[in-house]
């Protein structure tokens, strides 16, 4: 079987580690970016299962770069998690056009159950 792609944008890189320690873990494989810059080739050349997106990330910011994606017909079903300390993240998420999101900071059970979701109604 293959294993799932995840794409990180964030650029934390505590969390990137924490993010990709704990999902490479359970069989992930786990791509990180500390800006979103280029996105579209980017993710293009990933072909992530799932993106998580950070809503401050540099330089246009998470919603920009989720809405760009979401443009794409051939990403736009990739699901986004949109990830924020931002206390309204779930009005950016909507206005990012985001699948879901979570809210910083979360334990991994919530990281976890979260892209579980994400994933799963994506094959569905």
């Amino acid at each position: 079987m293959m294993s799932k792609r995840i794409l990180i944008f964030d650029d934390d890189v505590d969390i990137l580690s924490i993010c990709s320690f704990i999902l490479e873990e359970q069989g992930w494989d786990v791509h990180t970016s500390p800006h979103c810059n280029d996105i579209v080739n980017n993710v293009r050349n990933i072909q992530p299962d799932v993106i998580l997106m950070d809503n401050w990330i540099p330089d246009s910011g998470g919603v920009i770069a989720t809405q760009t994606l979401k443009k794409e017909d051939d990403l736009k079903n990739i699901p986004v998690i949109y990830f924020s300390a931002n206390n309204d993240i779930q009005s950016l998420a909507t206005q990012a056009g985001a699948d879901t999101y979570l809210e910083k900071p979360f334990d991994l059970t919530e990281l976890e159950m979260v892209i579980e979701r994400a994933t799963v109604s994506k094959v569905a």
